[in-house]
């Protein structure tokens, strides 16, 4: 199995007895000149890694809040290439994972677009729209590379197909919380617990938590249940906002002692 920079930061963090934070931003949300500067931040704050949004038009998977963030970035032009061009320009010490929906990915072409994240030292890929079944189209590219496929897994997935995709997951699992787009939400399932900490069981990289969770109570509460938690539309509205304290309060929030 594949050693990945983004599982060893986040089995850093774990070894402390702390759940991983990762933050969730929009790139070129504000202008692609304050990508790298936001990053900056978020990174002298406490996280352990970023995800960063790339803009589409057709952003299934997003809720309300990223989905306006990403009309805001289209608006300033901003496409992958560019966001990729801006990444390249400085070096951040904790990985960066891009979160993209396949079309852009294809547009830039796959042995391209795989070397520019080399460059721009992104250490994983989350694409919400690429099936298990055909992840061969990314992982034949990324074999010899420290770049993970990060795998997503539902509340409705099966066991069977649980247990397969874990076998093969790669950086880490983003376990979603909800049924649904991402966005801010007041409860979740009662049941999450007992879903979280089967994939824990099976899994034999990190499982982060993810969608919808959103206030410094729930953060706190998906720590001691999962190895991390990202937080996407909270963070995305805080910077929208230009409220910094209210995402040093989420990140500081995860800092609580994991159950063993």
């Amino acid at each position: 199995m594949k050693k990945f920079s983004l599982t060893a930061a986040i089995q850093k963090r774990n070894s402390i007895n702390q759940s991983a934070f990762i933050p969730y931003m929009m790139a070129g949300d504000g202008g692609l000149e304050v990508l790298n500067k936001r990053i900056s931040f978020l990174e002298k704050s406490g996280a352990d890694a970023i995800e960063i949004g790339i803009p589409f038009s057709d952003p299934v998977a997003d809720g309300e809040v990223i989905q306006d963030a990403g009309s805001r970035a289209l608006a300033h032009g901003v496409t992958l290439r560019k966001v990729m061009r801006e990444l390249q320009k400085e070096k951040h010490s904790i990985p960066l994972v891009i979160m993209s929906y396949l079309n852009p990915i294809l547009s830039f072409g796959i042995p391209e677009f795989v070397k520019s994240c080399e460059q721009a030292a992104v250490r994983g890929l989350i694409i919400p729209d690429l099936p298990y079944e055909e992840r061969e189209l990314l992982t034949n590219a990324l074999m010899d590379k420290d770049i993970a496929l990060v795998p997503l897994i539902s509340l409705t997935s099966s066991k069977e197909r649980i247990e397969k995709i874990a076998q093969a997951a790669e950086g880490f699992i983003y376990a979603v919380t909800v049924n649904g787009i991402t966005g801010i939400r007041n409860g979740f399932d009662e049941e999450l617990g007992d879903h979280l900490n089967e994939l824990k069981q099976v899994s034999k990289v990190p499982v982060l938590a993810g969608f919808g969770i959103s206030t410094p109570e729930q953060v706190r509460d998906f720590s001691l249940l999962a190895d991390g938690v990202i937080v996407g539309s909270a963070i995305v509205s805080a910077f929208h906002e230009e409220n910094y304290e209210k995402i040093q309060s989420l990140i500081e929030a995860d800092r609580v002692i994991v159950k063993s």
